[in-house]
């Protein structure tokens, strides 16, 4: 039942989502103290991990799994786009690199977009239900970090004020609800999420690793 695919996702990637949330890079950027180079670094890896899951869900549009959950109000690479453009010009994918972690999850993702359309469903709910729920406190920390220059940069945290976020969060919850998977492709989609959060983990500490050098470089 879907009921049991939502809790199943909530309770058995909850050790991985906690690890996510611990890691060192994560705590740089929820207390304020990230440097520019790393946060740049995250939202090009993020946009290159967006656009390739919008892309694949866009194409399943109307896959059974896929179609509940299909919500564009949510989906996040064109305001990483207009961010990117604003912290770094028109030269933002050419200026910053794409870490191994996200190459490896964007071949990843293309390759689900061919063999197994379902399990993007995993990475759509890593993915945007963390935005809705961490989004408006990410949002102010962000605005308040002087050292991201980035006031002016938030349309990836924007969502509309915080009864649209309910709205949207409520609306993806529904939709997993409504999902008609089988035993076999709950258990894919979970094991698909697990992936998503260890990717998130890796990415996290290559981000933190290259964005030390590149802040010495300039320092």
């Amino acid at each position: 039942m879907t009921a049991a695919l939502a809790q199943r996702l909530k309770t058995e990637t909850r050790t991985l989502h906690s690890a996510a949330e611990r890691s060192a890079f994560m705590g740089m950027l929820l207390r304020g103290t990230m440097h520019r180079p790393a946060y740049g670094l995250m939202l090009r890896n993020l946009h290159a991990l967006y656009a390739a899951l919008e892309l694949a869900l866009a194409r399943h549009a109307r896959h059974p799994l896929i179609a509940p959950v299909f919500l564009p109000a949510l989906w996040r690479s064109r305001p990483l786009e207009l961010d990117l453009q604003s912290l770094y010009g028109g030269d933002w994918a050419d200026e910053l690199a794409l870490m191994p972690a996200t190459t490896d999850q964007v071949v990843r993702i293309q390759a689900l977009d061919v063999e197994s359309p379902e399990r993007l469903l995993a990475h759509a709910y890593v993915r945007y239900l963390g935005d809705l729920s961490g989004g408006q406190i990410l949002r102010k920390i962000v605005a308040d970090n002087s050292a991201l220059r980035a006031q002016a940069a938030l349309a990836f945290y924007d969502f509309g004020d915080a009864a649209g976020a309910k709205a949207l969060a409520h609306a993806f919850r529904s939709g997993i609800d409504q999902v008609p998977t089988s035993a076999a492709q709950e258990d894919a989609v979970v094991d698909e999420a697990k992936l998503s959060f260890e990717w998130h983990l890796r990415l996290f500490d290559e981000l933190a690793s290259a964005g030390w050098v590149l802040a010495e470089r300039a320092a």
